[in-house]
């Protein structure tokens, strides 16, 4: 089947995609009184749209990054987190949230994991940044799914 023939799930079922679209702003609001900011935000939507495959997410996430002043060093080494000098702690502990997370069918939220983000994140930043988590790897299925292009970049203004 063509990418043109594949149902389109935010446009065949708008009530749907919209109540996700109102979940993912209440999630924002939620992350925000929780002290999570959008270099966090968008780092994490980042990579878990990296591990899902999600080329669409990782375009539009990557230019909200680039908007909330993350240059291109920080988010292209978000693939080699572990290995990078680039992250502060708590960026690492929601990174690794976010892998928990994308691959919860593999294991949960294993126990060392909850434990070690435990102690660095607050029970707030941890409850904001699993919603996010929650609310992007929807996304990124509704996204997959449907095989939806890579949006085009839009020009910066002169």
């Amino acid at each position: 089947m063509s990418d043109e023939r594949r149902v389109h799930l935010s446009r065949s079922a708008p009530p749907a995609f919209k109540a996700l679209d109102a979940l993912a702003k209440t999630v924002g609001g939620i992350a925000a009184d929780a002290g999570i900011d959008d270099r966090l935000k968008e780092l994490v939507q980042i990579h878990a749209s990296q591990l899902n495959g999600c080329a669409y997410c990782v375009r539009v996430h990557v230019d909200r990054a680039v908007a909330a002043g993350l240059d291109v060093d920080v988010i292209a080494q978000l693939a080699t987190w572990q290995e990078s000098g680039v992250f502060t702690d708590r960026e690492r502990a929601a990174l690794e949230l976010t892998e928990a997370f994308t691959f919860i069918h593999e294991d949960g939220i294993p126990d060392r994991v909850y434990d070690h983000v435990g102690g660095i994140l607050s029970e707030q930043e941890y409850v904001a940044l699993s919603w996010i988590l929650v609310s992007i790897n929807a996304f990124n299925r509704v996204a997959i799914a449907g095989r939806y292009p890579v949006p085009p970049r839009v020009a910066a203004p002169a």
